[in-house]
């Protein structure tokens, strides 16, 4: 099917890789790197039409991601965390839709989701206040997605807990300018988040329960089946899709530095039979991931489509095969960089940057196998998954 932001993602490939290395320095993405984000098109692909958006399928969204990470790590993570928002905030009360989008369809919003603040409630709306890391692209945001807790009227957590997505300006919260020292994904800017005791008014507030059953989607009216797939399967797609893509750029590398390589032993690489084998080994490897995680989002956009419900059965074999395929893709990269030699740890050398940043991704919450593995093999074998954490990101 046709893409038109991949292909102009790819007509401005080598501009984005020219970039990696000032988003690096900068600790956040170069304003010229979000700049052809923004002329691309490629935050607003799942972004509703009726909002200035494309609402493109999501393989075409997790193809375009690949594409940008393959060129630099940083920028295609942004484009696969910030990407998604659009999809979330084509379900949320028209008002705010407006307000975000109202006046300029390019306004990116941020996140995390993860659930780090309190919702109190009061009169006409709810007082929020809270401390999040990781929202990755922040300063190139005006608007903010930020996991919540729902508290009664004395601010104490409820029981059992309920969680909500709170929608916030950008004069309603702080990012913490020094809070995102790290190893890899350095130009993400993925920064601390603090909200000191914010007035929410209720049409910004998202019953976190009613976009995991699909209920949001359908009391918006959407029609286009992207907006009903699960959200375990549309909230991980671009952070895994950056992933896989980031080492499809190792490997580029990788290919590109060996090519006239020769060992310490005097052997070329081109003829050594047993790194030639490992490389080969990777790159099926990678390519297998890629399809794992192309496969999957088009089955379950298949199923939505037809009309189906996505059983929590089905969800939690997808969440597995998403997750499968990062680590995948990332150990296939460290068998690379095995066979790269010294050189490659040279900081002139993307490949020890791509190399940084696959496992920085692979630590994201969405990529921890343990409970979803789990909740996937006793959904297989017919025993009914208990209730709890276990099941929260599935």
């Amino acid at each position: 099917m046709p893409n038109p932001v991949l292909d102009a993602i790819t007509e401005r490939a080598e501009e984005i890789r020219a970039l990696g290395t000032s988003n690096e320095a900068l600790g956040r993405l170069d304003d010229q790197a979000a700049k052809v984000l923004r002329d691309t098109g490629a935050i607003r692909m799942l972004q509703p039409q009726a909002h200035g958006g494309l609402e493109a399928h999501p393989r075409e969204f997790a193809e375009t991601v690949m594409k940008i990470a393959a060129c630099d790590g940083s920028t295609g993570w942004v484009t696969g965390v910030v990407g998604v928002h659009p999809w979330e905030m084509a379900m949320a009360d028209p008002r705010v839709r407006e307000e975000v989008w109202g006046q300029d369809p390019d306004t990116w919003i941020a996140s995390p989701y993860a659930p780090m603040g309190l919702l109190r409630p009061v009169d006409g709306g709810y007082v929020f206040n809270g401390h999040w890391q990781f929202s990755s692209g922040t300063d190139h945001c005006d608007w903010i997605f930020l996991g919540a807790f729902l508290a009664d009227s004395d601010g104490n957590r409820l029981n059992p807990p309920r969680s909500m997505h709170v929608i916030l300006p950008r004069a309603d919260y702080e990012i913490v300018d020094d809070s995102w020292d790290v190893v890899g994904l350095r130009g993400t800017g993925s920064k601390d988040i603090v909200v000191r005791d914010a007035f929410v008014p209720g049409h910004r507030v998202i019953d976190y329960d009613k976009v995991v059953d699909g209920r949001l989607a359908r009391e918006a009216g959407l029609t286009n089946p992207t907006y009903h797939l699960p959200f375990s399967a549309a909230f991980p797609l671009g952070i895994t899709a950056s992933v896989i893509g980031i080492c499809e750029g190792a490997l580029a590398h990788h290919l590109a530095y060996q090519r006239d390589r020769v060992q310490i032993t005097g052997t070329a690489v081109k003829d050594d039979p047993y790194v030639l084998y490992a490389v080969s080994e990777a790159a099926a490897e990678i390519a297998a991931s890629r399809s794992a995680l192309l496969d999957n989002i088009c089955r379950l956009h298949d199923m939505v489509a037809a009309g189906q419900e996505v059983s929590f059965d089905r969800r939690a074999v997808g969440r597995r095969t998403q997750a499968r395929a990062a680590w995948r893709a990332v150990r296939a990269v460290d068998e690379i960089v095995a066979r790269s030699g010294g050189n490659a740890m040279r900081m002139d050398n993307p490949i020890q940057r791509f190399w940084r940043d696959a496992h920085t991704g692979l630590a994201h919450a969405i990529h921890v196998t343990g409970a979803v593995f789990h909740v996937a093999a006793l959904t297989q074998i017919g025993v009914e998954p208990p209730q709890g954490p276990m099941r929260s990101m599935i």
